[in-house]
């Protein structure tokens, strides 16, 4: 790609993201999407700000490993060697208006050891206990793309969007209808509100996030 495409590329992601303005949490960009993460915020260590660590006995390490860079004008977060999962809550995000999610992600370093590599939650329930229920999108370093593993009582079920460990450097999109695939897994609708989204990257691997977006079903 000609280095005025991309540059082209980033601007016209910069108009978007300019043009949004906030609501409870969430950003409405003008064509009807949330833009549910952005990474334009961070605190004062790189630490994404709004976000929360799965594991508090372990925050110095999780707020080590997830690190908001930038790039081209463009802010992602960067994982390294994280080994835990941090969470975003509280996202004003109505999955069935809003049921396809789409990132972007780029493997940096990853050995066929990592496994899974990593993977976005997306938790649009709670149960009885108040535990959120997830469908985990993975990028996994030996399952093809299209594997679906049932989750059971303390896991998620999870779907490989994305494989292999050759594509070091390059940004990959992905695109899934969160509604639908809640729907087919649990057999139910969803609430009305998402409980949220969340990040995990494997120990020892190295990997960036682009900005999650929810859009309307095309």
């Amino acid at each position: 790609m000609g280095r005025g495409v991309m540059i082209l590329r980033y601007i016209a992601v910069g108009l978007v993201v300019c043009g949004s303005f906030a609501i409870g949490g969430a950003v409405l960009a003008q064509n009807q999407s949330l833009v549910l993460e952005n990474f334009q915020a961070k605190e004062a260590d790189g630490f994404p700000s709004n976000w929360e660590h799965e594991n508090q006995r372990s925050q110095t390490k999780g707020r080590d490993a997830y690190k908001v860079q930038a790039e081209n004008g463009v802010n992602f977060l960067a994982a390294k060697d994280a080994g835990q999962r941090i969470k975003k809550k509280k996202i004003d995000w109505d999955p069935k208006a809003f049921p396809v999610l789409t990132w972007r992600w780029r493997l940096q370093k990853a050995t066929m050891d990592n496994e899974p590599i990593a993977a976005i939650y997306a938790s649009l329930d709670t149960d009885l206990m108040f535990i959120p229920v997830f469908t985990k999108y993975v990028w996994s370093a030996t399952k093809p793309e299209g594997t679906f593993t049932e989750g059971g009582m303390f896991s998620g079920s999870e779907i490989v969007v994305q494989s292999g460990t050759k594509e070091v450097g390059q940004w990959f999109e992905e695109r899934v209808n969160v509604y639908e695939d809640f729907k087919r897994i649990h057999q139910h609708e969803p609430a009305p509100k998402a409980w949220g989204i969340s990040i995990i990257a494997a120990p020892g691997v190295e990997i960036d996030f682009g900005p999650m977006v929810a859009s309307a079903a095309r």
